[in-house]
């Protein structure tokens, strides 16, 4: 099928199955909720397994060695692997290894959306279980075909998966040489060169393997527990040159990214100085977060700790997890969060329009909110639509036995909702659904809009048990332009892509950033928040390079998803 067939196709499929979602929930009228406040209802609420027909779980293997892979896992996905246009799920599981045989065999699974809320195991028959002990997935059109790529994060290798198109995947690892040998994390695709093609980073954690073990222990009777990891040697990443011929070339030497070694968990690339040139933000676990300036020419300076984003303000690292980038107060720079692990806060790094960041997290209450929690998925979005993006983060402690050593901190922890209102952050976990009073051992975070009502949803993985699938109620109340971006001369899934649309007296920019969350990959669709405003009076759409072409849109519709192909000068 070729690439405008199947966006033909999804245009029918998009069109046709909001208005079949939407009888099917029932849409709630924007101005019939005008009189209502941020906490007239559940914003979220859990669908469960007996529901969406979800039934796998995750299993860690965890043993009393301890092994560190085994509490810090999984990651998820939301994609649209058979380009119907609708979101369907990917989750991933552990494996056999050096340190692990499962006593039954154990699998990744790739659930397809039903279009009715529910969700079918296709996992067998499309060919993408995994075949090692799984950590995290990245999804990409990596050979432009107009199908959606499999990258899995794994130890002590990864695995790249090719859409074929027609349901299945082939592994494609070896032909590809990006089999990343070590202990792959977190993994993001976007274009560092310009050129067109998406290129492969993949996070590496540490020097590890059964024969490298640490015994920590605590206490009169020497307890085991899971190690923090600053006894391991760190490890530098992987940076993967897309070749345009299905094979890749391992630059992460000669890029500069090779020259630091790394305890990485999280990723995101985006264009941090606005010189049309991705960067990348690199949480470190025990050694300082990366910033690695993209230079141009493929080199990259790592400024992390010159741009105040590798240390806390004592000069001291921290147990850096999930990351993200976003504009988050509309000065048209992207900012950087990084969680982190109890009693060292979470960091909310405001841009300076310098290459340098300032902490704001204890001006905006993140400190206070995060002080005693540990931090893994998270994602800056417009959970209500309202034009102003707020943040969800989801945590748990990384050891099972950290009750026993510390008495202010759980294993299991709540997720948070912070409401960004255009003029401050609030809390608004309490009033926002039941789900934000459970304890989890939540690992990696996923957004999608599953049921393509505008109102993006929240997929969750929990370590050593069954994933969370959030349903979005609060985006239904305002109004809002759901964009599907499709590259010529740019990458084909847009990365670096730059939004700004004008409603009303709502102005707003939006960047497409690669990545971000842990372990996990989001529907690549934007959805652009309106508020009660009824109308877009404009839109401008600036491709990344080589492109670096700005268009622009008027008479756009409200309230449904639309497909923009770069340089066709409209829509669909």
């Amino acid at each position: 099928m070729r690439l405008s067939q199947i966006i033909s196709r999804r245009r029918t499929l998009q069109i046709l199955g909001w208005s079949g979602m939407s009888a099917a929930l029932g849409h709630i009228d924007p101005g019939a909720m005008a009189g209502a406040g941020t906490d007239s209802f559940a914003a979220f609420e859990e669908v469960p397994p007996a529901t969406s027909g979800i039934s796998w779980v995750h299993v860690s293997g965890q043993s009393p060695e301890m092994y560190l892979p085994e509490t810090v896992g999984p990651g998820c996905a939301f994609l649209d692997y058979d380009n119907d246009g609708w979101m369907d799920i990917y989750l991933v599981n552990s494996g056999p290894c050096d340190f692990y045989t499962p006593a039954t065999p154990l699998r990744n699974a790739l659930y397809r959306n039903n279009h009715d809320g529910t969700f079918t195991d296709v996992t067998q028959k499309a060919g993408v279980p995994g075949n090692a002990y799984g950590m995290g997935v990245a999804v990409g059109d990596y050979d432009r075909d107009g199908w959606p790529d499999l990258y899995v994060t794994q130890y002590p290798h990864s695995i790249l998966y090719h859409n074929n198109g027609d349901g299945t995947f082939t592994d494609v690892t070896a032909k590809a040489g990006v089999g990343a040998p070590g202990w792959g994390t977190s993994a993001v695709w976007f274009d560092y060169d310009n050129d067109g093609r998406l290129d492969l980073f993949v996070c590496r954690f540490v020097d590890f393997d059964k024969s490298k073990n640490i015994f920590c222990g605590y206490g009169p009777t020497n307890a085991r527990w899971y190690c923090k990891p600053t006894p391991y040697k760190p490890m530098p990443c992987w940076l993967f040159h897309n070749n345009g011929d299905g094979t890749f070339t391992d630059v992460s030497k000669e890029s500069g990214i090779g020259g630091s070694p790394a305890k990485g968990w999280g990723v995101v690339a985006a264009d941090i100085n606005n010189d049309g040139w991705m960067d990348l933000f690199v949480s470190n676990d025990t050694v300082a977060n990366f910033l690695f300036a993209n230079r141009g020419k493929g080199r990259f300076e790592e400024i992390g700790s010159l741009g105040g984003v590798g240390y806390n303000s004592f000069g001291l690292a921290r147990s850096g997890m999930g990351v993200d980038a976003a504009d988050y107060d509309q000065d048209g720079w992207l900012d950087l969060f990084v969680a982190n692990v109890d009693h060292e806060s979470f960091a909310l790094f405001h841009n300076n329009k310098d290459e340098s960041f300032t902490d704001v997290a204890i001006q905006t209450g993140i400190d206070a909110l995060t002080s005693r929690l540990s931090g893994w998925g998270l994602k800056f979005f417009d959970y209500d639509n309202d034009g102003n993006l707020d943040l969800l983060l989801c945590n748990g402690h990384p050891d099972t036995m950290v009750e026993k050593r510390m008495e202010d901190v759980t294993y299991r922890e709540p997720m948070l909702l912070i409401r960004n209102s255009g003029s401050g952050l609030k809390n608004v976990s309490a009033e926002s659904g039941s789900i934000f009073s459970k304890n989890l051992a939540a690992r990696g975070l996923a957004l999608g809009d599953f049921d393509n009502d505008g109102s993006v949803d929240v997929l969750v993985t929990q370590n050593a048990g069954p994933p969370l699938l959030l349903r979005n109620y609060a985006g239904r109340r305002n109004h809002w332009l759901g964009l599907r971006l499709i590259g010529r001369k740019a990458n084909i899934d847009a990365i670096g892509t730059k939004v700004v649309y004008q409603s009303g007296d709502l102005l707003r920019h939006y960047s497409k950033v690669g990545g971000g969350s842990y372990l996990s990959a989001h529907d690549p669709r934007i959805v652009l928040g309106l508020g009660r405003q009824a109308k877009i009076d404009w839109m401008e759409v600036k491709w990344p390079n080589p492109s670096g072409k700005t268009e622009r849109f008027t008479g756009l519709p409200i309230d449904r998803y639309i497909t923009i192909v770069e340089g066709h000068g409209g829509w669909s």
